[in-house]
Parts: C-alpha cells; sequence; structure tokens
C-alpha cells in the first residue's frame, strides 16, 4: 500500500472536464435532453450516471408527496405516477446552469470506479443508511457498465439466499467473500483514459499520491546501568519477566515516531475498502464484524490511553510486528492525536 487515490486530484480533473463537455455542448443550444444525455461523452459510464442522478432526483420528489387529502400509497395512484414518471423521462429539458452539477458529479464517480472500483462499492454497499435493500440494489446497478461483475454477483448471491434487506455492513462482507472467490481484478483501463483524453488529456498517475510515511525519528535505547550479578537466595523465587503490553510494545523507545499527523474525527470514516480488507483479514481473521464493531467503539473512546487498553484486550493474537498492524496502529494515532 504506498499509493493511495488523491479525491482532491479526481475532482480537479473531473470537475475541468465536466466544464469543458458542458461549454461545448451548450455553445449550441440552451437545454439539454434526455437522448442528448445518452449520447453526450463517448464515455457511456458518464451519461448512465447522469441518468441515474435525474431518477434520485425524482424519487426524492415523489417522496415529498402526502396529504391528508390524498392517499399517495393507493395501487392505482402509485401505477399512475410510475406512468406519468415514463412520460416525464422522455421530456427530460435542463439548462446549462442546473447540468453543470450533475455532469461534475457523474465524471467524479465514473473515475472513481475506473481508478479505485474498492472504494466506489464500499461507498454504494454503505451509502443508504448502511443498509442494502436487495430490490433498490439491483435497479441501482444497472446503471453500472464498468467494473460491474462483483456487485452483479453480489445481489445474486443475496437473492439465492433469500434476503430482501441486510445491513449495509453484512453485505459488504459478503461482497469481500466474492472478490476473493472470483479473484477480482478492475477492467483495463487503457481505452478510458483515451476517451477522457479526447476531451481533455488525462495522467492517471496523477491520480495517485504517497501514503502519509512521515519521517520518523527513532529515539535510541538508552543504554541500562552495570549492575554486579545478583545471585538469588536459596528460598527466592527466580522473577520472570512477564509478557510486554500493547501499550508496551507501542511505546518501546525503537518505535518510531511520527510527526505532522492530521487529527481525523473518526477512523471509520478515513478508512479505504482496501485497508478494511486488509485489517479484516490479517487483523481479524476474515470476521468483518468484529472489525467494523472494533472501529466504531474505538471511535467512541476519549483518548490514546483508553483507546490502548480497549486494544489490549482485543488484539492478544494480532502479529505487532506486521505492516498491517503498524498501519492500524497509525489510523488509531491519528484519531487521537493532539491538535
Amino acid at each position: 500500500m504506498d499509493e493511495k487515490i488523491s479525491l482532491e486530484a479526481i475532482a480537479a480533473y473531473g470537475d475541468a472536464y465536466a466544464d469543458r463537455v458542458s461549454q461545448q455542448f451548450f455553445s449550441s443550444g440552451k437545454k439539454i435532453s434526455g437522448a442528448e444525455i445518452l449520447s453526450l461523452t463517448s464515455i457511456p459510464q458518464i451519461n448512465l450516471f447522469i441518468v441515474r442522478e435525474l431518477l434520485h432526483t425524482w424519487k426524492g420528489e415523489m417522496r415529498k408527496l402526502k396529504s391528508p387529502y390524498f392517499d399517495y400509497d393507493d395501487k392505482e395512484v402509485k401505477e399512475a405516477l410510475e406512468h406519468f414518471m415514463t412520460v416525464l423521462s422522455n421530456h427530460i429539458s435542463v439548462d446549462q446552469e442546473h447540468f453543470s452539477p450533475l455532469l461534475k458529479k457523474s465524471v467524479r464517480q465514473t473515475l472513481l470506479l475506473i481508478f479505485n472500483p474498492y472504494d466506489f462499492f464500499s461507498t454504494l454497499v454503505t451509502e443508504r443508511d448502511n443498509k442494502v435493500n436487495v430490490g433498490q440494489f439491483r435497479e441501482e446497478i444497472k446503471y453500472l457498465r464498468i467494473n460491474k461483475a462483483p456487485l452483479a454477483r453480489l445481489v445474486e448471491t443475496l437473492e439465492e439466499r433469500g434476503v430482501e434487506e441486510m445491513s449495509g455492513n453484512e453485505a459488504f462482507a459478503v461482497l469481500d467473500q466474492i472478490l476473493e472467490e472470483v479473484n477480482f481484478t478492475p477492467e483495463d483501463v487503457d481505452e478510458h483514459i483515451r476517451n477522457f483524453s479526447e476531451v481533455l488529456p488525462l495522467d492517471p498517475s496523477t491520480f495517485f499520491v504517497a501514503r502519509d510515511t512521515p519521517r520518523a525519528e527513532v529515539r535510541p535505547e538508552p543504554e541500562a546501568p552495570r549492575e554486579s550479578p545478583r545471585i538469588p537466595l536459596l528460598d527466592e523465587e527466580e522473577e520472570i519477566p512477564s509478557r510486554p503490553t500493547l501499550n508496551d510494545k507501542m511505546q518501546t523507545p525503537q518505535r518510531p515516531v511520527y510527526n505532522n499527523f492530521q487529527k481525523i474525527a473518526r477512523i471509520k470514516d478515513h478508512l479505504t475498502i482496501n485497508q478494511k480488507f486488509m485489517f479484516t483479514k490479517v487483523l481479524f481473521y476474515g470476521d468483518f464484524e468484529s472489525f467494523s464493531r472494533t472501529v466504531d467503539e474505538l471511535d467512541q473512546l476519549p483518548d490514546m490511553e483508553s483507546a490502548m487498553q480497549y486494544l489490549e484486550e482485543q488484539s492478544s493474537s494480532w502479529d505487532r510486528e506486521s505492516r498491517e498492524f503498524h498501519e492500524f496502529m497509525e489510523m488509531v494515532e491519528k484519531r487521537f492525536s493532539a491538535d
């Protein structure tokens, strides 16, 4: 894990690309129709994400329809509204001011799906109040054209199990198993890069930055004072050294001291899906529920001391020399570092 995706770089390129597409289209027209949206760019995924955003907006407006005088839950009313929606979808008309935010969001989502599908999957699975309604999720992935296979398999798996709804964390654990079973590899990005570059040159290396690797200060271990060897008395038991605790391990003089940590409010909000997979598999032995519960409980603790005490009880079997352990502890330090 030497590099991570830069959401800032994704946003910067995505917005610049969207502005150029928008200017080119609206230079010859004031409104864009549904048919024109579907052929707007040479990247179908962008066009479909725009349609999806319009659908979300429509459903949000429909949820606001409540009245003490009319029954909007009546079957005939619902059917009429669905017909109305079908008719309305054939009469999409959006001006540049209102279209621009939709286009920018859709470009960003497409870039994330291409270059960091794991984080895209994580967001999609957990974004709706951390719940997955299988029927709604099936409709959601109809708009995917890139890296869709694992999510389609997730829906199939849940339907085979007769599941209608489950928590996002549980669905994420199922998705983790699917990704491992199919040995998922993201689709080749070359064609997408060429399509983006037709409008605005794209260098994907700009989307990745080095992970936080602050220069460490290694404090030398103080030289122990020389003492004469002591011979235990015949009736005196030899003292057996105790096993170092997690707190001892983290406070050892050889441990690197990281500077310039940027404090985070919650660990949970700053974990990539790659990290979730890695920590779950290596530190929590594949138990995603245990991993999720540990992170949630850590985020509710008041200080580093209480976090160390909590982890001492949770992590007796962790390999404290592993990269995964140190990366996890780095997240803990960011959570409880001084402002």
